[in-house]
């Protein structure tokens, strides 16, 4: 997360997923093949590839939106209570 946000650590269970998302809290930002993972937390796709592996975002874990979408249909097709996302710093 870029500076005064936070990506939050732990072990989680996706609890929902959307194929594509438009935030409501920032902006309409688009967010492709979002796995929402602790309330409004996400792994997704970004347009911004040029900042990934940079913080960038209001916490969210960014992805190229070809990896994005492949972890999408992983974690769709294995089911939420067959993935475990860990986040690490």
């Amino acid at each position: 997360a870029r500076p005064g946000y936070f990506t939050p650590r732990g072990s989680y269970r996706p609890q929902w997923t959307a194929r594509m998302w438009y935030s409501r809290k920032y902006d309409n930002s688009p967010m492709p093949y979002s796995v929402f993972f602790h309330g409004g937390f996400a792994i997704h796709g970004t347009g911004a590839v040029r900042n990934l592996g940079r913080p960038a975002s209001h916490g969210c874990v960014r992805l190229h939106p070809a990896n994005a979408a492949t972890f999408y249909t992983m974690v769709n097709e294995v089911g939420f209570g067959n993935t475990r996302i860990v986040v690490t710093n």
